[in-house]
């Protein structure tokens, strides 16, 4: 098998829509209403998601009916990017209009279409990932959260990690085995919508990370019960939902412009005439830069297409994640012999040093992710 990154053009229009987006940012920030933050997953306004979803900014893709835009992929990758180069306080709305909507539009019921995505839409709904499990990883395939079917829904009983927000999000979409495993691990897999305010049984402790903030969370599911109208698409389907989920998760701008704002702040420390390794070391990682924009460019088109590019996504997710770790070690790298260091580049700096492991885990592991290149390369 062969990696297929067909060259896509925006469509007509984009640029257009792109200095509104700027236009849009710039007032926001000349009136206050948030400050500039390295990491995307860590700002969390739902104040500012209302906005965006005033101007039609989330669910931008998806039919009118339910509360989109009906505008292209790419369109919605153009505003993306600049609400990512601006460190806009996307995280509330984030997921639920990356994947959680574009999941239930393809596998969802009409009843929760029409439930839930005007509200993703309106910036007022929001969804968390009930994936990840301790000690399981990335290995999505050894989910050990049970669900046992009783009358009129289902006892889930099980933990789950690492899920973003769930604290003040409305749903999480969780994955859970609902059946025995078997000729294939991936069987007997189901996804569930949970009410994370509203669901008795369910515990949410927080997990604090290491720049001592709470966006993680622990679900406890101790025979929580969920009612049928919850699933997602067709019960023991589960796998091939959560890897068609995944594509949208790993090849978006996330993935290689968490450290923006330190790239911008190294090329503003370098000056108008940087010596010449920082000049080098400068112009390599601006052709990266736009390497992987090119790939997630025609991953976003592929998408469009109703394609399902996971290999192609997750080589974006591993590249991405290596560009902005090498990204932090050449700033450091390079401090001693910048001319003009500021408070900028040394808050950029730090931020993007704290926060850098979790952008390795989120998405899958460098391991997972290179494991699946290999097998798309025929390689294991």
């Amino acid at each position: 098998m062969s990696f297929n990154f067909p060259y896509f053009r925006p469509p007509a229009g984009a640029e257009e829509l792109r200095a509104e987006v700027r236009e849009f940012i710039a007032k926001e920030r000349a009136e206050g209403r948030w400050r500039r933050q390295g990491d995307f997953a860590i700002h969390y306004d739902p104040d500012f998601s209302r906005r965006l979803g005033e101007r039609g900014w989330i669910g931008m893709t998806w039919p009118k009916a339910y509360g989109g835009g009906e505008r292209s992929m790419l369109e919605r990758l153009v505003v993306t990017e600049e609400l990512l180069a601006a460190n806009a306080p996307v995280a509330a709305h984030w997921i639920a209009d990356r994947q959680s909507g574009p999941l239930l539009l393809r596998f969802g019921n009409e009843e929760q279409r029409r439930k839930y995505l005007p509200g993703v839409a309106a910036g007022e709904i929001f969804f968390s990932i009930g994936m990840s499990e301790p000690d399981s990883g990335s290995d999505l395939a050894s989910v050990r959260t049970r669900g046992v079917k009783v009358d009129g829904g289902w006892l889930i009983t099980g933990r789950k990690v690492w899920t973003t927000f769930a604290h003040r999000n409305h749903y999480a979409i969780t994955l859970v085995r609902t059946g025995e495993r078997q000729e294939s691990r991936h069987s007997g897999l189901t996804q569930f919508i949970v009410d994370l305010k509203n669901t008795e049984g369910l515990t949410i402790r927080p997990i604090i990370n290491m720049a001592g903030t709470h966006e993680f969370n622990e679900l406890t599911f101790d025979e929580a019960f969920v009612p049928d109208d919850a699933i997602v698409g067709a019960p023991g389907n589960g796998w091939t939902q959560v890897t068609s989920e995944l594509a949208y998760e790993r090849s978006g701008p996330e993935r290689y412009l968490s450290s923006i704002r330190l790239g911008e702040a190294l090329v503003a420390a370098a000056g108008k005439t940087p010596e010449p390794r920082v000049q080098e070391a400068i112009g390599r990682l601006a052709a990266r830069l736009c390497a992987l924009r090119g790939m997630s460019l025609a991953v976003a088109a592929m998408l469009a297409n109703g394609e399902t590019p996971n290999l192609e996504a997750a080589l974006i997710k591993d590249l991405g994640n290596a560009y902005e770790r090498e990204l932090i070690e050449i700033a450091r790298n390079l401090q001693p012999v910048l001319p003009a260091i500021d408070t900028e580049f040394d808050e950029a700096l730090a931020e993007c040093t704290i926060y850098s492991p979790s952008w390795m885990l989120r998405g899958g592991t460098r391991e997972i992710l290179r494991g699946l290149v290999a097998r798309g390369l025929g390689l294991r």
